[in-house]
């Protein structure tokens, strides 16, 4: 039903707005440019480093007792929250999360302590030192069946956490120079500027929108922004491949009027990819619970800057970045490949 009400080939003028999607856009850019260093990211344990623990509400305590365990135990940083579960047996959860020790600090007690691994060890797995005072306050009444679980336990140093802030940053980086080689191969170099530039507008806005909300920056973050990078440019290619074909089938039309075309004729199938992606993410999101909350978020906000960069970014710009009418260099790599 969906699928006959949506316009098999409209007669939209996106180009005529276009100055207006670049100012919007310039705008929301330098927001987050200034943004980001000002505010900062709330990094996640696996960039920040320290530990967390996700556990099922034990019966009769409340978070001002999880709170008052952690600082005795003199947990460093500790920030216990309450969560409430999903699904049709949903259940309470407490968040405990808590910075680790500084490696000097390690040092420093291990040497005071006659039994030197054993005092290391305890300091570094604060995760587990906090969860066996857990069991001490609130002991289960049956093995088989426990009074609350353990739904998630992390701990990340921060000399790991660094190496693998970096890492994601190199993938970010990577990704995009591998981006814009396969659009300048597969079409020519004003495709792949406006392609690139594309994406990172939506990577800046989408790191810009994490650092206004501080939603929770980790590793699931660095794979959900590779994931809109992936769909993007998906949706990108199949408009960009839709103008080359028009530009050779109309020779003469002025370029602005084959990119509203080519767009008209590929907005239905736009519409329904975005369309039921959404619903999919909305319901992950939703349903899903506290760990893919962020995942899922990033994801919903990549797909629609991604659909609205693809339309009014990468599309519009290739009427300022010197796209050629030459038909040889509108040919694609495979066609290339069949002439050798």
């Amino acid at each position: 039903m969906l699928m006959k009400r949506l316009p098999i080939e409209g007669k939209v003028d996106f180009m005529s707005v276009r100055m207006f999607a670049f100012a919007l856009s310039a705008v929301a850019l330098a927001a987050s440019v200034i943004l980001i260093p000002m505010k900062g990211l709330n990094f996640g344990i696996d960039f920040a480093g320290g530990m967390l623990v996700e556990i099922t509400k034990p019966e009769g305590a409340e978070i001002e007792d999880i709170r008052a365990l952690a600082n005795e135990l003199e947990l460093k940083a500790p920030n216990i929250t309450e969560a409430s579960g999903t699904g049709a047996n949903a259940e309470e959860t407490f968040v405990i999360r808590a910075a680790l020790p500084d490696e000097d600090e390690v040092a420093t007690d291990a040497d005071t302590n006659t039994d030197e691994s054993a005092a290391t060890d305890q300091e570094i797995d604060e995760a587990q030192r906090f969860i066996d005072a857990l069991e001490a306050a609130y002991p289960h009444s049956d093995v088989e069946e426990r009074d609350w679980e353990i739904l998630r336990r992390d701990s990340v140093g921060p000399r790991v956490s660094n190496e693998l802030l970096q890492a994601g940053i190199t993938a970010l980086a990577v990704s995009l120079i591998f981006m814009l080689a396969y659009i300048w191969f597969r079409f020519q170099i004003a495709f792949s500027v406006g392609a690139v530039m594309a994406l990172l507008h939506d990577v800046i806005l989408t790191v810009g929108v994490f650092s206004l909300l501080q939603i929770d920056f980790d590793l699931t973050t660095i794979a959900a922004l590779l994931t809109i990078i992936g769909y993007s440019m998906n949706d990108t290619v199949v408009v960009y491949d839709r103008v080359r074909e028009e530009l050779r089938k109309y020779k003469k039309m002025p370029l602005k009027d084959v990119i509203n075309l080519s767009l008209n004729k590929t907005l239905s199938r736009t519409l329904l990819t975005s369309g039921t992606t959404l619903l999919a993410l909305i319901s992950i999101y939703v349903l899903g619970g506290e760990v893919l909350r962020g995942f899922s978020f990033a994801l919903i906000w990549g797909v629609v800057i991604g659909t609205y960069s693809s339309i009014f970014i990468a599309s519009a710009l290739l009427l300022h970045t010197g796209l050629t009418r030459d038909p040889e260099k509108l040919q694609s790599a495979d066609e290339i490949f069949s002439k050798s």
